[in-house]
């Protein structure tokens, strides 16, 4: 968190998440990775603490780390870079479906990881590794730089984040901020 601080990812007021749901904070992972020694770090990290979570070996027979345009795409390469892994990324189609995109593509029985920044619901990693898998790829862990659900957000998979955060989300019609009137903003890479 301290480096969310130093480097002015940390912002409080009325935001709406991608996952729909309403905040007095937000975590704007691109203003940190926006420094690429500390997002080589932020990656290396994840790495570790991926393979630490998969029994060592695990993470080192990854094929491909994937992650979900736009949020995870500077943590997923840096976490592919650590582990000599290859590196590709999913994009929502015109029904907002998650899908490989660009000559992207996956073979049935490759191994590989799924990296996020932020994850709240868990709604866009879930949609990630159901991709994955129907393509019979062997997803063996997630990760994260943060986890805002306090550990609850369910993935299938073993899951590991650098940081675990109890921060309040509220849906729309329950949002404490919307009742105040206070003016909501959209921080995030895609709108709800």
């Amino acid at each position: 968190m301290q480096v969310f601080l130093e480097t002015g990812a940390y912002l409080q007021g009325h935001f709406r998440l991608t996952s729909g749901l309403h905040s007095s904070e937000y975590l704007q992972c691109a203003l940190v990775l926006s420094h690429p020694p500390i997002a080589e770090r932020l990656g290396r990290e994840l790495a570790r603490d991926l393979a630490e979570r998969l029994g060592g070996a695990g993470a080192a027979e990854v094929d491909v780390v994937v992650s979900p345009a736009i949020g995870g795409l500077i943590i997923g390469h840096e976490v592919a870079r650590a582990l000599g892994a290859r590196f590709i990324f999913t994009e929502r189609d015109a029904s907002q479906k998650m899908t490989l995109r660009r000559g992207f593509s996956v073979r049935p029985e490759e191994t590989a990881l799924v990296i996020e920044d932020v994850v709240t619901t868990g709604g866009s990693t879930r949609e990630v590794i159901e991709l994955l898998l129907s393509a019979g790829v062997n997803v063996k862990g997630a990760g994260s730089i943060i986890d805002r659900s306090g550990g609850r957000a369910e993935l299938g998979v073993p899951r590991v984040a650098l940081a675990t955060l109890e921060v309040a989300a509220w849906p729309p019609e329950e949002c404490p901020l919307c009742r105040q009137g206070m003016a909501i903003q959209k921080p995030g890479s895609r709108a709800v």
